[in-house]
């Protein structure tokens, strides 16, 4: 096998929660170029429509499946939606997720619980679900979308529960490749920086000064630069990698 063939995803099946706008479809589009078929998991199937249209123009299969990643049961039925259309799944890359900017004395119960559910037990309900169906068929790939903020604390908005939720996805990830090695499933995390989405007003002044000028690139992110590494990470190209938390974030967390 050549460098670049160890990069390709053909004859693969791979599933994105969130991939209906900014970094999950990216990453969605970057791995359907990279030679697999594609089902968007979300919470709205018939609006994601446009997107399978695209995706199929490339060549590959794609279809919508619908679930909130919240909701087990949901989860549960969309791995059985998927494996009955596509006869298997190879790859899960767990993006959707939710921020709040908020002080910590001002963060209310329902704001923590709707981060954490979203972030973490969504992460968890889609893991253990499509990781059943991995471990059955003896091989499967898992990349959580952590963030560099489980590293770091952001500035000048506070988000407690935001960073205390990713730095719980990354752990999580090395808990599920430890126990999960030995059967055949690798899981790693993207860590992605301030990338330019709706979710990350990047180009509001008051967050240029620390989120912009402070980086080393001295720049924000765009979703497209992240499709690489997704690529690298769901392939035969990073075989021998599990457990790990790929950065990427344009060195704003050397400093």
């Amino acid at each position: 096998m050549s460098v670049l063939d160890a990069f390709s995803l053909n004859g693969q099946v791979s599933v994105v929660t969130g991939a209906n706008r900014g970094i999950g479809r990216a990453l969605i589009t970057a791995l359907a170029e990279a030679g697999s078929d594609v089902v968007l998991l979300v919470r709205d199937p018939d609006g994601a429509q446009p997107v399978v249209a695209e995706l199929t123009d490339l060549g590959v299969r794609a279809a919508a499946v619908g679930a909130d990643v919240t909701q087990p049961a949901q989860v549960e039925a969309a791995v059985a939606s998927v494996v009955e259309q596509f006869g298997h799944v190879d790859v899960l890359v767990n993006n959707a997720g939710a921020c709040i900017h908020r002080p910590a004395l001002e963060v209310t119960e329902d704001e923590w619980r709707y981060v954490m559910d979203v972030n973490v037990n969504g992460v968890w309900h889609c893991a253990q679900a499509f990781g059943r169906q991995m471990v059955a068929q003896g091989s499967g790939v898992i990349i959580n979308v952590g963030s560099m903020s489980a590293n770091i604390v952001n500035r000048p908005q506070w988000q407690p529960g935001y960073n205390a939720s990713k730095a719980a996805v990354h752990h999580l990830t090395r808990s599920l490749a430890a126990e999960w090695a030995p059967l055949g499933v690798r899981v790693n995390a993207l860590a992605p920086g301030y990338i330019k989405t709706e979710m990350s007003p990047v180009d509001a002044p008051e967050f240029r000064r620390h989120w912009i000028e402070d980086a080393p690139m001295q720049r924000y992110g765009m979703p497209v630069e992240l499709g690489p590494s997704v690529v690298y990470l769901a392939s035969k190209a990073s075989a021998f990698v599990t457990g790990e938390v790929l950065v990427v974030d344009g060195g704003y967390s050397l400093f």
